[in-house]
């Protein structure tokens, strides 16, 4: 990742570079509309390759990653990034998070959108430490998060804040 400032507006810009490569070809390219796998490999620099394909309903693998659970992971993984890092600022010590995210996409005739993202993340907090405050964090990470402000369609928490056992 690449960073460039404009330092008359003070804005940073951030490059991602990925490749995605089909790995789908089974012999005779897309012949068919059944005659090819959906499958391929997206690779960055220094990181471990992710296995994807279409999703089922598309004839794809379903055990490998599709675009829609890419983009529903990458939702709730902004979400908790900016919520960690709100909470480590605000005294607030997350012990545990776990988001179960999901994702409803409606698929017409013409062409598919997601009609929404919902994330659940339940949320283990220090005792004694401020549970009303670690809510409200989740509506400022919301506000902070790239993803959900790069998207058109909404995205909800309805997150679940617990202190540990004392």
């Amino acid at each position: 990742m690449a960073q460039k400032e404009d330092a008359t507006q003070g804005h940073h810009e951030h490059h991602y570079a990925v490749t995605v490569q089909w790995t789908g070809n089974r012999g005779t390219g897309t012949s068919g509309y059944r005659d090819y796998g959906r499958d391929h490999i997206i690779e960055a620099a220094g990181k471990p390759a992710i296995p994807g394909s279409a999703d089922p309903a598309f004839r794809g693998d379903a055990a490998r990653w599709n675009p829609e659970d890419l983009l529903v992971a990458s939702a709730s993984a902004c979400h908790k990034l900016w919520y960690l890092h709100l909470c480590a600022d605000a005294g607030v010590a997350v012990l545990d998070y776990v988001d179960e995210a999901q994702g409803t996409m409606v698929d017409d005739a013409h062409a598919g959108h997601f009609k929404e993202i919902v994330l659940r993340p339940r949320v283990t907090i220090r005792a004694g430490d401020n549970r009303s405050l670690a809510e409200q964090l989740h509506h400022t990470a919301h506000e902070h998060c790239y993803i959900a402000n790069s998207v058109n369609f909404p995205i909800r928490c309805e997150p679940v804040v617990v202190a540990e056992a004392a």
